[in-house]
């Protein structure tokens, strides 16, 4: 079954980003600057794009909300961990990566990796079991954010950890129950940031190869963060923490 991308935006993004795509198809009577620019960018990439109907439309996407323009996506260009390292080589910058240790909602991991690209973040690393894998609701989550940033896809996790350590890498993990807080880390160094699974956190073998566990305060009733929202808030601290040293 074909991966499709649904939207304008994110498949402007993913033409910008060289995603390998096999076609596009625009629903007749669909116009506007954003569809100027996808019939260019088409054009210049040698990619078809066609014209069809509302009835095709809806055959395909289902209720998506496709915005008249739909892309059949080639295979995705997974990235290796030795590509993330490079990215972070190639602009002078110490490692910066977020490890995800199964996530499973694609929504979430949308979320997640547009948070990664916006925090500027060199590249995100998740696992080819157990977890959700960049389809298109993850392409339409991220806004796109997933043709920009390399993923890779390894078969475990807790050998990348240990990949990224042997590189001079600090692993962080977010835990509920560390007794440190998110903010009180040095974030500065090389640094993988990881988050666990949406209801059962981090895996006992991911957690004890962290070199250190840190918690995010909660003040109300509820006792944990969704997975975006605690990524988002740990990697925002990194961010933080590196501009106001440039500063």
């Amino acid at each position: 079954m074909a991966d499709f991308i649904f939207g304008r935006q994110p498949v402007l993004e993913a033409l910008k980003a060289g995603q390998p795509i096999e076609k596009i198809m625009v629903q007749h009577g669909t116009h506007g600057s954003a569809i100027d620019s996808i019939y260019k960018l088409a054009k210049q990439n040698g990619i078809p794009v066609t014209q069809a109907g509302k009835e095709r439309f809806r055959e395909l996407s289902q209720e998506k909300n496709t915005q008249g323009v739909i892309a059949v996506a080639g295979a995705k260009a997974y990235a290796e961990l030795e590509d993330i390292l490079a990215v972070a080589q190639g602009r002078n910058e110490p490692a910066f990566v977020l490890i995800l240790d199964e996530i499973e909602d694609p929504q979430n991991l949308g979320a997640l990796i547009r948070t990664a690209e916006c925090a500027g973040t060199h590249g995100v690393v998740i696992p080819k079991h157990h977890a959700a894998t960049v389809n298109d609701t993850v392409m339409k989550t991220s806004a796109g954010a997933a043709a920009h940033i390399a993923i890779a896809r390894v078969s475990n996790i807790v050998h990348a950890i240990e990949d990224l350590k042997r590189s001079g890498t600090w692993i962080i993990g977010a835990d509920m129950d560390a007794k440190g807080l998110y903010h009180q880390a040095d974030f500065k160094g090389p640094v993988g940031i990881v988050i666990g699974n949406e209801g059962r956190g981090l895996r006992r073998l991911v957690k004890e190869n962290c070199d250190f566990l840190v918690s995010i305060p909660l003040f109300g009733k509820i006792q944990s963060l969704n997975a975006s929202v605690a990524g988002g808030l740990m990697l925002y601290e990194v961010a933080k923490q590196r501009h106001a040293a440039e500063r």
